[in-house]
């Protein structure tokens, strides 16, 4: 399986790993899945600790990069395609990080790993974190 972290999950994953359900955490440690983030997550991430919203451990330059490769998760770079595709999406979600995320796994055929109940209305594979 090709698995897309939204923020939340990946969050969780790091810090809270007890908010994900066994099988979610089974879908992420399994070798045979590919686990990724897309840098959006970490765009979200660091607006967030500049603005306050969310605090960090450290820079997030610093503890991002540590924490993918540590739990040998692989980044992914938002293309243009990606950003075209939010103009068709219905506007079930008003979040821009979260419609951008969802594009990006519908275009690439990827199933989002998610806390957020909106997700399960677009035409993407999601995984229920809780």
């Amino acid at each position: 399986m090709r698995l897309l972290l939204d923020t939340n999950a990946l969050l969780w994953c790091l810090y809270q790993p007890d908010r994900l359900t066994a099988d979610v955490r089974d879908a992420i440690t399994d070798p045979n899945n590919d686990v990724y983030v897309s840098i959006v997550s970490g765009w979200e991430i660091a607006i967030k600790v500049s603005s306050g919203r969310l605090h960090a451990p450290r820079d997030v330059a610093t503890w991002l990069p540590s924490a993918l490769f540590v739990h040998r998760f692989t980044s992914r770079s938002v293309e243009l395609r990606h950003v075209l595709a939010v103009e068709h999406l219905p506007r079930h979600h008003g979040d821009p990080f979260d419609r951008l995320l969802i594009a990006e796994a519908i275009a690439d055929g990827l199933t989002i790993v998610t806390s957020d109940r909106v997700f399960a209305a677009y035409p993407v594979p999601i995984v229920r974190c809780w």
